[in-house]
């Protein structure tokens, strides 16, 4: 993720935990649209303030793990802060989408989600996607929708489309690439490694 413009800086962190966003683009329907459960270990990358770790965490249960990847300590430090989360199976992991720092194969999932557009080395987030998961995991990507209306959301000329994603994961060589609308403004794109 890039230090730039285009990052979510962790000074509106307060933003990324609105009730709205609970309407926009629930965690129940990207769990169940990814088909998470327990004793799967995901990558959160780009976890901000845990809007999908903990309750992830919360699906993969004692079993599973979820590592909440952010660039911005700030970020990790709000999400460690959070009631319960001690307890959960997640692990704070200071990286960014290039340079995890997580063990080779180690993961079920690598997911992104309202990032993406903020990635300035997108191969580099794609070869590493495919380093940290095992063979035959998946790489799944929420961002916004260009054709959604802005605000939420950053502006429409930071954003991908979808079609672009679906390009990008095709000619990487990830397999059974698909997308798919979800939540109010947003997109699912999601792809298998090969084993």
């Amino acid at each position: 993720m890039s230090q730039g413009e285009r990052v979510f800086h962790h000074s509106e962190a307060s933003r990324l935990d609105i009730p709205d966003r609970l309407t926009w683009l629930p965690p129940s329907d990207v769990i169940t649209a990814l088909q998470l459960r327990p004793g799967m270990t995901v990558a959160d990358i780009g976890a901000g303030t845990g809007y999908f770790s903990i309750p992830f965490a919360s699906v993969v249960g004692q079993r599973g793990h979820v590592w909440a990847v952010d660039l911005q300590k700030e970020m990790l430090v709000i999400l460690g802060g959070k009631p319960g989360v001690k307890s959960m199976p997640i692990t704070l992991q200071h990286g960014d989408a290039a340079r995890t720092a997580l063990d080779e194969h180690s993961c079920d999932l690598a997911f992104y989600s309202n990032v993406w557009h903020e990635i300035d080395d997108l191969q580099g987030a794609l070869w590493e996607a495919r380093r940290i998961v095992a063979p035959g995991g998946r790489i799944a990507i929420v961002d916004w929708r260009k054709d959604a209306a802005v605000p939420p959301g950053p502006p429409a000329d930071h954003r991908i489309a979808m079609g672009d994603v679906l390009r990008s994961l095709t000619a990487d060589g990830w397999a059974g690439v698909t997308g798919k609308p979800l939540g109010m403004y947003s997109y699912l794109v999601t792809g298998t490694a090969s084993r």
